[in-house]
């Protein structure tokens, strides 16, 4: 039964248009011409514009008090808030990353295959945020899993590239088989994978039904990074093209995230404690993640690590949420994966450029150092000030985005009244003060004024296609900053959703 069909059309688009756009890369490779790689790239940024559209009218469908889900038996796709935050996420990204890479990829072997796996990457990530049942989170889970293996090893003729695709698959594999234990063991006990009827009955699940939510829990923290089951981030980030790095780190590990809360939230009704196992892993997380990225001195895997620490500020802020009912802390946790999103993709996206323009141009693939950011500014001082926005609101400086989020989670701490969430509080300040350990030095040396010799060497200007993508997202994260109500309608709706069914 189908309820919305403008819903459906959202759902289904990205994966209608990813054959026809690797057909048309294919036929332009086959001829020895480029009209049919043109026409593959436009087909993408005019699949992800119409999906904007339908999300858009989708919205509005919802505040009109339309019925927005399908249901076919008893697998269920809901419109919710929750899904709205990363579908709204990945589509921006999504045009962002699309636009940044056609130069970028340009001429690259397999171009094709890359548009159309983005594309169903893209697509994966929207299913995913809209499962209403363990089956079709699962499904949606494996579909991103598989399209991003592909793009993590898409240099697959470079051994580090390689290597780092065969470690995301090992690792992401084992953690899609611990789902999969965990929903038939969820199964065995209830009869159904219905995410509302489980919550229902979550009291009754026993010891099985536990070991089930725990199995589940475990094998979504292997895609949200989680320590220790982070280990596959670092290589992947690093070694993936970097509109895919701003991906993977901006949404996918998020999307890992999302699935994770869903799970968690039907636990309402059950005697754990899983709201503080939230927080205990948030705190590894921020420490792991921050002590990691101080010892890196190539840029990429810098940002992957620091990743770890921001995937550890949203679940401190989700957190809080469950095991005090603060929504403000829910909507911190949000706020968070929004700005963190944008943020990670800013700076991936800005190194990308300073890597394509500096070596990739002549076919150098090593990696960029932070010796080599000397004097970029110099050179190239339009990407070097969008750099620096991103790793200071990365950092946690005001004005930017970054700042507004992490300070409403620490507020959500502060309210709870609490002794040991205090100390909480004052520990993750802490590690956001010492995360400019590692930023600060990437700003300082973009504005030296010796130059690097890869800096001196560089001719080629840095695309238009590259710079207006990363000129927008700048923007994004100033004007988030400066007026973070902009986002109060979708990060309401998303803890009213995540909070509601733990709760009532």
């Amino acid at each position: 039964m189908i309820d919305q069909p403008l819903f459906t059309s959202l759902l289904l688009l990205p994966f209608l248009s990813a054959p026809l756009i690797y057909l048309l890369g294919r036929l332009s490779v086959r001829k020895g011409q480029d009209s049919g790689m043109k026409a593959a790239r436009l087909l993408t940024l005019a699949a992800l514009m119409a999906e904007i559209v339908l999300l858009v009218l989708t919205v509005k469908g919802a505040i009109g008090g339309g019925s927005v889900q399908i249901l076919v038996g008893l697998e269920a796709m809901r419109f919710d808030g929750i899904g709205l935050i990363l579908t709204g996420l990945v589509l921006v990204l999504g045009v962002c990353v699309t636009l940044f890479s056609i130069p970028y990829m340009n001429k690259e072997k397999g171009e094709e295959k890359f548009y159309a796996l983005l594309m169903m990457t893209i697509g994966s990530i929207i299913g995913l945020g809209f499962s209403y049942d363990l089956f079709n989170l699962w499904i949606w889970f494996e579909a991103m899993a598989i399209s991003t293996y592909f793009l993590v090893a898409f240099y697959n003729e470079q051994s580090a590239s390689l290597e780092a695709g065969i470690k995301y698959l090992v690792q992401s594999s084992i953690g899609s088989a611990l789902v999969l234990f965990g929903i038939a063991a969820i199964f065995a006990t209830q009869g159904t994978v219905s995410l509302e009827d489980i919550w229902q009955y979550a009291d009754q699940l026993g010891t099985l039904g536990a070991l089930g939510m725990v199995l589940m829990i475990v094998g979504f923290g292997v895609k949200a990074a989680l320590v220790p089951m982070h280990t596959w981030l670092p290589d992947a980030h690093s070694q993936a093209p970097s509109g895919i790095s701003a991906m993977l780190s901006g949404v996918v590990i998020e999307a890992g995230l999302i699935a994770m809360l869903r799970v968690v939230s039907m636990t309402g009704k059950m005697n754990g404690n899983w709201a503080y196992i939230l927080i205990i892993f948030a705190l590894i997380n921020i420490l792991v993640g921050n002590l990691m990225a101080l010892r890196q001195t190539e840029i990429k895997r810098m940002l992957a690590y620091s990743s770890l620490a921001h995937m550890g500020y949203m679940l401190f802020g989700f957190g809080i949420g469950f095991g005090f009912g603060s929504g403000t802390g829910a909507e911190g946790g949000f706020f968070h994966m929004l700005t963190h999103g944008l943020m990670k993709g800013l700076a991936f996206m800005s190194v990308g450029a300073l890597l394509y323009v500096l070596k990739l141009v002549k076919g150098d693939h090593s990696s960029l150092k932070l010796d080599d950011l000397n004097g970029a500014s110099r050179k190239y001082p339009l990407i070097a000030i969008c750099l620096s926005v991103a790793v200071l609101a990365l950092g946690g400086l005001p004005p930017f985005a970054g700042f507004m989020s992490k300070w409403m989670i620490l507020v959500a701490g502060v309210e709870t009244k609490n002794i040991w969430m205090l100390v909480a509080v004052g520990f993750v300040g802490l590690n956001s003060v010492l995360s400019l350990g590692y930023y600060a030095p990437i700003v300082n040396r973009l504005f030296k004024r010796e130059q690097s010799e890869v800096v001196a060497a560089a001719y080629t200007r840095v695309s238009w296609m590259m710079s207006l993508p990363i000129m927008v997202l700048t923007l994004a994260v100033i004007l988030i900053g400066v007026w973070p109500l902009l986002t109060d309608f979708i990060l309401y709706n998303g803890q009213y959703f995540l909070l509601g069914y733990f709760f009532n």
